[in-house]
């Protein structure tokens, strides 16, 4: 089993084990998830970062049990999680009853996109009260005042309007606060919130993030950040795991990942970052640093390391095995063979 990284498990509120998705298509199978580990600490955030297509959303949707029910796919690993009572659940295993008791009141999601998300023949008030009639038994006029409270405090105007206002008449910014609002109406112990400013502009995603920031202090929820903004990250989590074709290839906290990056992956990442490429002497900045080529496709995976292909520091050694993920100091994994020279090589199974 690999290591996890950050919280030690015994207070974790959700601990992930060799986590692996596979889609079963028609040209093979797809190793969209490939033995990923990681923690999740009470009140702390830890944000999964890369760049589209690393698996990070697919992640969130297995670990909600929320993949498209027609698609073939095999799931395996472990999701423990910790519920309120202090009862440790392994939600890929769940009944579905259960699942269901627990989803929308101790677990919940924000999506990327609010408008494929809300239902637009439901007015917003009717939205945020369904959940809470579902899991704290209200009627519908306190469900229906508890929803304009809610509005009210991921500070929507005019909340006793908007409760009867439907998903078009309000702006991306008020319908994801709309998400917000819903996804916190049972006040969850675990927030799960993949891309949730990505469609917002630069001021509205500010303000998103500094609500979402406060409900987390307020509440004490543990958040799951999905992202591949790295500036968000650097203010808003306090550990991230790396992910790349699937894997997780580095994790540490995240003043401790920013200052000693030790993944080529997550060099290049930063080194992508506006303000990153200047000359040694400061005066100028240099072209914008890219990471050259792309990600390999998961049908034909190399056969070593997946980023070797893309590593300008490749040796030989990283294409003939995946590393394993090692630890690399306190409160850090590392998956390379620059990190970890004696590596022991991962076995690579569909």
């Amino acid at each position: 089993m690999h290591p996890s990284p950050m919280p030690p498990e015994a207070s974790a509120r959700l601990q992930v084990r060799q986590l692996r998705t596979v889609f079963h298509t028609d040209e093979g199978a797809v190793p969209s998830v490939a033995e990923v580990s990681f923690s999740i600490a009470p009140g702390r955030t830890t944000a999964l970062v890369g760049e589209s297509g690393s698996g990070k959303s697919v992640t969130s949707l297995t670990l909600m049990r929320l993949l498209s029910r027609n698609a073939r796919t095999e799931v395996s690993g472990q999701a423990l999680f910790r519920t309120r009572a202090g009862q440790l659940v392994d939600l890929l295993r769940l009944p579905e009853k259960d699942l269901r008791a627990l989803r929308g009141n101790e677990l919940a999601m924000i999506f990327q996109e609010p408008m494929t998300s809300l239902n637009p023949v439901l007015s917003i008030g009717e939205q945020i009260a369904e959940s809470v009639r579902l899991h704290k038994g209200l009627d519908r006029a306190a469900a229906l005042a508890h929803a304009r409270r809610m509005l009210e405090r991921v500070e929507i105007p005019a909340a006793a309007q908007r409760l009867r206002e439907y998903p078009h008449q309000l702006s991306g910014g008020m319908r994801q606060r709309v998400m917000i609002a819903l996804a916190m109406a049972c006040e969850p112990t675990l927030l799960i919130a993949d891309e949730p400013t990505t469609a917002l502009d630069v001021t509205i995603q500010a303000q998103i993030l500094d609500l979402m920031h406060r409900l987390q202090r307020d509440t004490g929820m543990s958040l799951l950040f999905i992202t591949h903004n790295l500036g968000v990250v650097a203010h808003h989590a306090d550990d991230v795991a790396v992910m790349y074709a699937g894997r997780i290839v580095e994790a540490a906290p995240v003043r401790d990942l920013f200052a000693r990056p030790r993944h080529p992956y997550t060099q290049g990442l930063l080194a992508c970052l506006p303000g990153k490429s200047r000359a040694a002497d400061g005066a100028r900045p240099r072209r914008l640093a890219a990471i050259r080529g792309q990600v390999a496709s998961p049908l034909q995976p190399p056969p070593g390391c997946a980023f070797a292909p893309r590593c300008d520091r490749a040796s030989a050694d990283c294409a003939r095995a995946m590393p394993a993920l090692q630890p690399d100091g306190p409160g850090r994994l590392t998956r390379c063979l620059l990190v970890h020279p004696h590596s022991s090589p991962e076995a690579q199974s569909l």
